[in-house]
């Protein structure tokens, strides 16, 4: 089997993957979140490469870490989840770099990492995915009905006497683990548009729940599958060409959606 259809499996792994995760992002209106937790795999990636030991390791293991804080934060009076994201964002991301800055010997790529190169990706990052992606889809089996109740009124289902907390968590696992299985693929910086985008588009094409939950990972499977084609074809970034095809999804949708809304107003008037 070459590398070029090795990658092919890869991305539609993680695109898969991506695409589920990314509906209970986009639900749980956490994009920002999530993209604070793509720069964070970069200082852990860094600090995993000194040591010598995995980079996935090391990104899994900030990006833990990070949700930990995060949800902290958010529990602060007065303190907003965005606000706190958008700090750890930047403070991440600039911590990786002073730690590069400071180790210019260690054996990483940073344009690698922070952009992707799929086509390098190898079976250990497919068995990653494929684990991940599996997770995700026992977890939504076995809790599925919990947490679409908790994303749709938290308050109503902590009244119930359940624990928010632990759905709470249980969502943060699983955008870490899409997160980390998604650098391979479109990098530290550029993961989240194959994660946000497919489950946004979706989000446009239909309002049930369940039809998203299939819609968007298909979409994320098309966005990989096709911006891995382009890349091979132009000779360009597959990450960015990842990035670019799956925000060319999601406008596509937008527009549809755009285009469709005066004749359903039209006909309802």
């Amino acid at each position: 089997m070459s590398y070029f259809e090795r990658a092919l499996i890869v991305i539609v792994l993680i695109g898969a993957l991506a695409g589920l995760a990314g509906v209970l992002v986009v639900l749980r209106k956490r994009v920002l979140f999530a993209q604070a937790l793509t720069h964070a795999t970069f200082p852990g990636a860094v600090i995993a490469t000194i040591l010598g030991a995995s980079l996935q390791l090391g990104a899994l293991i900030a990006c833990v870490s990070l949700a930990v804080i995060l949800t902290f934060l958010s529990r602060i009076r007065g303190q907003g989840t965005q606000a706190a994201s958008g700090v750890m964002l930047t403070a991440g991301f600039a911590t990786g770099v002073l730690l590069q800055a400071l180790n210019p010997s260690i054996p990483i790529q940073i344009d690698t990492f922070l952009f992707g190169s799929i086509l390098s990706a190898t079976w250990l990052d497919g068995i990653v995915a494929a684990a991940a992606l599996f997770a995700v889809i026992v977890a939504l089996l076995i809790w599925g009905k919990q947490i679409l109740f908790y994303l749709f009124d938290a308050e109503s289902y902590a009244a119930t006497g359940a624990k928010p907390w632990l759905i709470d968590a249980a969502l943060l696992m699983i955008t870490t683990v899409a997160v980390v299985a998604a650098i391979p693929a479109a990098g530290a910086i550029l993961a989240i548009a194959l994660i946000a985008a497919p489950a946004a588009a979706a989000r446009y094409f239909t309002d049930k729940i369940v039809v998203m939950l299939w819609l968007s990972p298909t979409l994320g499977v098309c966005a990989g599958v096709s911006g891995l084609v382009i890349s091979r074809w132009a000779g360009v970034s597959a990450g960015a060409s990842i990035a670019l095809v799956s925000a060319a999804i999601f406008f596509i949708a937008w527009g549809t959606f755009t285009m469709r809304r005066p004749a359903i107003v039209g006909a309802a008037a």
